[in-house]
């Protein structure tokens, strides 16, 4: 394959050596992406964080769907520890200033806590569905299904991401060389074969599993409006939901269908010349992911967002009303909207 960055290899230092501009971009291009790692570094960490000293500190928070809104946070914590600070610091210098060997660190880990976190929101998705849907009947998603979930998305990541270290494709800079990944951009059957199986098995089986998953919840509370035609608080729920839904998919999509798509396409078409900064977009945009990820999953969960802000005021949520005090101090699941289907059932998008 040929693409701009091997028509200038020859012409421009090595990745680890010095300054990539103006060779591959301009320094105005370095620095805004810089800008925009240090906007993700600071944002991510903060949400991130709170999620994770909430749920520590209200044991309330501690059940079976919580217990994956964590691991979600714990791995976005991750990447950006990982990912996107050491992508600040390479963008303001203009290479990779920390060396090979971090290199290579820092493209395992990012894929690694990565994909844990794709899965999570798949496993998140397939909770709602088990709960909400009820295909095996009174089945009660509990603590130590949740435990496997999680356990799950680290092992199957793990299998997914340790043979470029051993030699089946590899972690190499990418597109502007201030970060690293899976070498989707030199072509050749080791890395074509490597990069389809990780599209097949970290992107396309998660994503079908969440959105047969929340088409099933959709479906589901349709039903129910549709028995209650009368209800307003029905009809709101359905909405709300929707909304919800929407917003959870479309940003699985917009942070991660890029970064596979071009993957995808780079692999399997040797002649197809990329632009670095082109090249390196999808991997940068994907780690805003760990921004909005807590925003949508967590902050609009309202058991969670009253224990928040319950937190932040020193002990009182000024902003709840009788019902959410109630279910802040429930032991229940958390959920954002509950419906009765009539049955005893309750609906919940999350």
């Amino acid at each position: 394959m040929n693409t701009s960055l091997d028509v200038l290899e020859n012409e421009i230092p090595g990745p680890f050596d010095a300054p990539q501009w103006p060779h591959l971009a301009p320094r105005s291009t370095y620095m805004s992406v810089a800008v925009l790692m240090g906007t993700v570094v600071l944002l991510a960490s903060f949400v991130n964080g709170l999620v994770i000293v909430v749920s520590i500190r209200y044991k309330k928070l501690r059940s079976p769907l919580n217990y994956i809104l964590l691991n979600l946070a714990l791995a976005d914590m991750l990447v950006t520890i990982f990912g996107s600070t050491i992508s600040f610091s390479n963008n303001i210098n203009g290479y990779f200033v920390f060396g090979k060997a971090v290199c290579e660190f820092e493209g395992f880990m990012v894929s690694l806590t990565g994909i844990v976190g794709l899965w999570s929101l798949a496993i998140l998705a397939f909770e709602r569905y088990i709960v909400v849907c009820k295909p095996m009947g009174d089945f009660r998603f509990q603590q130590r299904h949740a435990v496997i979930g999680c356990a799950f998305t680290w092992v199957w990541s793990l299998i997914w991401t340790t043979p470029p270290l051993f030699g089946w494709c590899s972690y190499v800079p990418e597109g502007l060389r201030t970060s690293c990944g899976p070498n989707w951009y030199t072509g050749g059957t080791n890395n074509n074969t490597y990069i389809m199986a990780l599209f097949v098995t970290c992107f396309v089986m998660p994503l079908s599993m969440i959105l047969f998953s929340y088409a099933s919840l959709l479906v589901t509370l349709r039903a129910v409006a549709a028995q209650q035609k009368e209800s307003e608080t029905t009809q709101r729920a359905e909405r709300e939901v929707t909304r919800m839904v929407i917003a959870m998919v479309m940003a699985f999509l917009i942070c991660w269908l890029p970064y596979a798509s071009f993957a995808v396409v780079v692999a399997t078409n040797k002649d197809i010349v990329l632009h670095p900064t082109l090249a390196s977009m999808p991997s940068y945009f994907s780690k805003t992911a760990t921004v909005y990820n807590p925003i949508i999953y967590v902050f609009m969960n309202k058991q969670f967002r009253n224990c928040l802000l319950t937190m932040m005021c020193c002990g009182q949520n000024p902003f709840a009303t009788e019902e959410e005090t109630s279910a802040t101090t429930s032991s229940g699941r958390t959920d954002v909207t509950m419906v009765s289907d009539g049955g005893g059932n309750k609906v919940t998008p999350a």
